[in-house]
């Protein structure tokens, strides 16, 4: 699961790809309208600042907005800076890589088999799909998993 600060910065980094380009978005407008709490979306547009995908702008007219088109930041990208690696075993990513300490040797580990296959789809759509992508899809796209019982 992505942490709540990941689901903000995608909210806010979303919000910012559908304002006007050019012109920046303040902090209070984004807190209100993706029901942000002010004082933690302070902290993640910072992080997003500090990795280039925002730029703030100071003054009466100030705020933020994207450094650069929403076409080009991923959610892969933006996930992987919020929550670090994206890969469900240590020994599957590609940023972090740490070999399993109950390791009895990873070519012969079924658990690593199938969750490379995971992590494989994960980072595909993760890294193919743009803010630009997110906000184009229809609603409809969204539809709910059938649950199972044994979920």
């Amino acid at each position: 699961m992505i942490s709540q600060r990941a689901k903000y910065a995608l909210r806010a980094l979303s919000m910012l790809a559908r304002s006007n380009a050019g012109t920046p978005v303040q902090i209070p407008d984004i807190a209100e309208e993706q029901k942000i709490p002010k004082k933690f979306l302070e902290q993640i547009m910072l992080d997003l600042k500090r990795a280039g995908l925002v730029e703030s702008r100071r003054g009466k007219q100030g705020g933020y907005l994207l450094q650069r088109p929403a076409s080009e930041i991923t959610y892969g990208e933006v996930l992987r800076l919020i929550d670090g690696p994206i890969a469900p075993l240590p020994c599957l990513s590609i940023t972090a890589y740490k070999r399993c300490e109950d390791c009895r040797g990873e070519s012969d580990c079924e658990l690593r088999h199938v969750f490379a296959r995971v992590a494989d789809e994960t980072r595909a759509v993760l890294f193919s799909t743009s803010l630009a992508d997110a906000i184009a899809m229809p609603s409809n796209t969204c539809e709910p998993v059938e649950r199972r019982s044994n979920d």
